[in-house]
């Protein structure tokens, strides 16, 4: 009896705790903890399903593409939807605006030729001779052309400041990037207005060895961003001590020579494999940028697809930088008589918010004279390193 009645003291004790502002406590924690769980299940398969999409429409690109071969960029999505919106307001000027320009490769250079070129650009260019300052204004463009998958175009203009290593025009000259900035962004608009200023410091003895190359690009948010056409001012013979508008058409871009490299090719069929050698890399710099670094990339594609990429490490940028480095690929039989070898050298950026920018790249690709010339010879040579010059262009 004296259990009982301990028992049911204990239960009523128990029933106490348990009191009603206690039970609808711990409901409301229940419902509260099920929406989130809820949630979290409606953001993954809207994450799933915005990712395929995405993915599908990158992989009908590559395929709508007829010449060329697409640059191993790594597209990163999630910094381009917030370049994305960034771009709405204007850019502060540098070198650390040059993501946008970095996801374009060569290859769309060479689609624009099939593509008509159309519209032009105004600008303006001023050297203050009391400050030693270039001033160069992107005003407007007119009559963009429109791309057909698109049926808009989102227009900004990346400006770049090359220099010549030599005055004469006449020769032949290594260029460098001194400066490169980007316009503000202007959504679907075949005639935007910019209206964007830079200025760098620049001495007067230097302006006759600068160039300033326009380039007009249409903003993709997926994919590369394609490219409406280019225009560039030498400012060797122009008299820009006042400030001096101009209006100049659209042209198929050109590229641009930045510097050399000295690669070595050797495959090994036996057991597969590829040896691409970064030996040495020349390059143009500028009395006032010494304290620079640089390291290449080397990407492997087979039928516009990306299969592998390696790096180097990371040189001291010199006039002609040492490397002597070799990267190994494994590749099947197939993969060596498809694939095509693109070597990127890049200038790392620490104190920028873009780590590194874009120099130029190397295409070896089959049909070309050079670089053809140099694969045959890997082929021809099995288990012997071959090594050549090649031209850097951005």
């Amino acid at each position: 009896m004296i259990f009982f009645t301990i028992l049911s003291l204990s239960f009523g004790e128990i029933q106490l705790l348990f009191s009603e502002k206690v039970e609808f406590s711990i409901l409301g924690i229940s419902a509260v903890l099920f929406l989130i769980a809820l949630c979290l299940l409606i953001w993954q398969i809207y994450h799933y399903c915005t990712q395929f999409p995405v993915s599908q429409r990158a992989a009908d690109g590559q395929l709508a593409k007829s010449r060329g071969f697409q640059y191993a960029t790594q597209t990163r999505d999630t910094k381009m939807e917030a370049q994305y919106e960034e771009l709405s307001h204007r850019l502060s000027p540098g070198p650390s605006c040059t993501n946008l320009g970095s996801s374009l490769d060569l290859e769309s250079m060479a689609d624009l030729e099939e593509e008509q070129i159309q519209g032009s650009l105004r600008f303006s260019l001023y050297y203050d001779q009391l400050q030693s300052r270039l001033v160069v204004t992107v005003l407007d463009a007119q009559d963009l052309a429109v791309r057909d998958f698109s049926h808009s175009v989102d227009p900004f203009v990346w400006v770049r400041l090359l220099w010549a290593e030599r005055e004469d025009e006449e020769q032949v000259s290594l260029h460098c990037v001194l400066h490169d900035w980007q316009t503000r962004l202007v959504k679907k608009s075949c005639s935007p207005v910019f209206g964007d200023q830079f200025s760098c410091a620049l001495a007067e003895e230097e302006v006759s060895r600068v160039t300033v190359r326009f380039e007009v690009r249409d903003f993709d948010k997926y994919s590369r961003h394609g490219i409406l056409g280019e225009t560039r001012v030498s400012l060797n013979r122009l008299k820009i001590s006042y400030p001096l508008e101009l209006r100049q058409d659209l042209q198929v871009p050109k590229k641009d020579m930045v510097g050399e490299a000295l690669l070595s090719l050797k495959y090994l069929p036996t057991s597969q494999r590829l040896e691409v050698g970064v030996l040495k890399i020349r390059t143009v710099c500028h009395p006032n940028k010494t304290e620079r670094a640089l390291y290449a990339r080397i990407s492997v594609t087979c039928n516009q697809c990306k299969l592998r990429h390696q790096r180097t490490t990371q040189k001291q940028r010199c006039e002609v930088t040492v490397f002597n480095e070799v990267l190994t690929f494994v590749l099947s039989d197939h993969q060596i008589k498809e694939c095509s070898i693109i070597v990127s050298v890049f200038e790392p950026q620490p104190l920028k918010k873009s780590s590194k920018r874009l120099m130029g790249n190397i295409h070896l690709i089959k049909g070309n004279t050079s670089e053809n010339e140099h694969w045959k010879l890997m082929m021809q040579s099995l288990r012997q390193p071959i090594a050549m010059w090649h031209l850097i262009f951005l």
